[in-house]
């Protein structure tokens, strides 16, 4: 694969693609520190250090140690994050799928999140500035115009594809990596003392130092500083694993770096009366030279745009998983490279988009923003630990790290997430309301799905081809179409859904010439082209399997006129006599695809609950889009067919019988 390549080239896509969340986090973690402690002149040196322990221990714990050097280690075929993981670990028990669900919903909220949170705080950057200060007024109206016009551009982007966004962001987000060590480590060399802050024993007694007023509620803010790292496991597929090794000692570098740069700043301008009087100050842009502070504005505005490319990509994988996993509805997916991990979803990119833009426009500020910025995150944060243990005991028979491991992060992302909890009533529940409306769609679609498969009957082909025979050949009835085609899942070749010969033969017989009966298996190659062809000894039955490459287009209608040339060609196909074309006569006659669709019928043996939620999966995939659309079909040579999934519904179990005349004679 090509994403497995380590080469420079690969090295920059890396950096384009996967660090923009956790790269940006300088932007944001000290200034959102020193406002919940009352502002820089109400810090002292023993905070600050303890801080800058949090942060350095709090990365190097949850993102190098938990996800670069052991979660990743937990790939599918190369693919990471929440759901990769869960398809590794379901056999193992039924309950699973709810951390998976809950994780996975979270992830997709902070993907709403991250855009918003990190282009808004960049923009406001420019109030360091004080001729654009005074361009953007007393008022949040400019910036957040220009907020959104910069979301929307990165948006409109996507479709052009991973690999080429991430050679054209990865140059700039290397830059900015080594402009944050630089500028780091400048601030550092005046005040090395700050070094300090690699003993953890500082990070421990600020939790209980009266420095510190927020208290463990700090907890919610040092967070921030790893809020990547999830994004970071599920971007894992888009780049390969050894990329990502090859590259996060760079990043960490520079992150510490930067971080014990402002520490040093802090400490520094504390004592300065100017710096007091400063509204909504921020370290990250306030310790740079005026001089550089402009260019630093820019690039940090930059890197805030590739910042939100992390989390989007990851959001595509997350989908996509979710989709083979059954917990989501089809979504027509692109793949713009020739690595079937870089893909593009057009309906998900549309729904980031709007809901980027509506936080922006709800909150109004990047600092309202950080209050609702984190609290998703550490639920997924848990989940993965959750399923990470599962993982390491059952598959790779490590019991004893496996239970190392829930202990020991479980116990520090459950400090996290209580800590984060006091974000609720300031923007949390936004993030909290997010997640709720996406694990009720999951648990719908998946619920839905079980149903189905539990009331869904297979049936061999084979036996039924006597009586398709008999239609095949009964001229009493109108011939609907030379070739009526039907599409079908592959998970046995030999058996076909129960429904499919139900529309044939008991909802209004259908007369054909031929029957096809069609399957669509994805490959992971990206253009592989082939089918497979069942006859069962006939020359009217067809069923077939088309092997398609993950950039291969669907269209069925194409595919399906190129089989029936060939099947005429070594005379397992007939000559379809066509008359009348604006082409002339030809060998290839007319097609009708029938679609079916399942439906809940008024009166069933179904509980109200599962009514319910079939109804309600149902109208999700009238809203997720028509497989018409997906496999490019002319509509006009389309069959739409609902189908009760329960056949015959019952409305009791009382057995109707005739009555007797003297049972029916009229009363005297």
């Amino acid at each position: 694969m090509k994403k497995n390549r380590v080469n420079f080239a690969m090295f920059l896509v890396t950096f384009g693609i996967v660090y923009g969340d956790i790269g940006t986090s300088p932007l944001y973690v000290m200034k959102a520190v020193l406002q919940g402690n009352g502002g820089i002149g109400g810090v002292t040196e023993d905070f600050i250090i303890g801080t800058l322990s949090l942060i350095i221990w709090t990365v190097t714990l949850l993102t190098t140690v938990k996800y670069v050097l052991i979660a990743m280690r937990a790939a599918n075929h190369g693919e990471g994050g929440i759901f990769s993981l869960y398809s590794l670990v379901r056999s193992y028990g039924k309950w699973l799928i709810i951390p998976a669900m809950l994780g996975g919903a979270a992830l997709l909220a902070d993907g709403v999140l991250t855009p918003a949170v990190t282009v808004t705080n960049a923009v406001e950057g420019l109030r360091s500035i004080e001729s654009m200060n005074r361009f953007l007024g007393a008022g949040q109206t400019k910036v957040l115009f220009i907020t959104l016009i910069i979301i929307a551009v990165l948006f409109s982007v996507q479709h052009a594809g991973t690999s080429r966004i991430g050679k054209a962001f990865g140059p700039i987000m290397l830059i900015w990596f080594l402009f944050l060590g630089t500028a780091g480590l400048i601030r550092m060399l005046d005040m090395p003392g700050v070094l300090k802050a690699f003993n953890p024993v500082y990070a421990v007694k600020l939790l209980v130092s009266p420095s510190n007023k927020a208290g463990f509620m700090i907890l919610g803010s040092v967070f921030l500083a790893t809020t990547g790292a999830e994004a970071l496991y599920s971007d894992m597929g888009h780049v390969g694993r050894e990329n990502i090794y090859l590259s996060w000692p760079l990043v960490k570098i520079c992150l510490i770096l930067n971080y014990l740069g402002q520490g040093a700043w802090i400490l520094r301008a504390g004592t300065d009366p100017a710096m007091l009087q400063v509204a909504d100050l921020n370290p990250f842009f306030m310790m740079l030279p005026e001089i550089l502070r402009p260019f630093g504005i820019v690039l940090s505005a930059a890197a805030a745009v590739i910042a939100s490319q992390a989390l989007i990509t990851g959001s595509y994988t997350l989908v996509s998983e979710a989709i083979l996993l059954d917990l989501l509805p089809h979504l027509e997916i692109r793949y713009p490279s020739d690595t079937k991990g870089q893909l593009y979803i057009s309906a998900v990119n549309g729904i980031l988009w709007l809901g980027c833009s509506l936080v922006v426009i709800g909150f109004r500020s990047g600092t309202r923003m950080e209050a609702a910025y984190g609290l998703a995150i550490t639920v997924t944060m848990l989940m993965t630990t959750l399923l990470l243990s599962v993982y390491l005991n059952r598959l790779c028979s490590r019991r004893l790290l496996s239970w190392a491991i829930l202990a020991v992060f479980g116990a520090i992302e459950s400090v996290f997430f209580v800590s984060s909890l006091a974000k609720f009533s300031h923007g949390g529940y936004v993030t909290v309301l997010i997640t709720l409306v996406l694990l009720a769609v999951m648990i719908i679609w998946y619920r839905g799905t079980q149903l189905e498969k539990k009331y869904s009957t297979d049936l061999k082909l084979a036996d039924y081809k006597e009586n398709l025979e008999d239609l095949h050949l009964d001229a009493s009835l109108p011939l609907l179409a030379n070739n009526l085609v039907y599409l079908d899942k592959c998970s046995d070749f030999s058996r076909i859904d129960r429904d499919i010969l139900y529309s044939i033969m008991d909802k209004d017989a259908k007369r054909a010439q031929a029957y096809w009966f069609i399957c669509v298996n994805v490959l992971d190659e990206p253009n592989t082209c082939t089918y497979e062809v069942e006859t069962y000894g006939t020359d009217f039955i067809f069923r077939i399997r088309l092997n398609l490459g993950f950039k291969c287009s669907q269209r069925i209608n194409v595919y399906i006129r190129q089989i029936v040339q060939d099947l005429q060609a070594s005379g397992e196909l007939p000559d379809q006599e066509k008359k009348y074309s604006i082409y002339g006569k030809s060998t290839v006659g007319t097609f009708k695809f029938c679609m079916i669709c399942k439906s809940v019928s008024a009166k069933t043996e179904l509980s109200e609950l599962d009514e319910f939620i079939l109804n309600a999966k149902y109208a999700i995939r009238h809203i997720a889009g028509s497989k018409i659309n997906w496999y490019g079909l002319d509509t006009s040579s389309v069959i739409m067919e609902n189908v009760p999934l329960i056949p015959g519904g019952s409305v009791g179990h009382e057995r109707i019988r005739r009555a007797a005349p003297s049972e029916t004679a009229p009363a005297k």
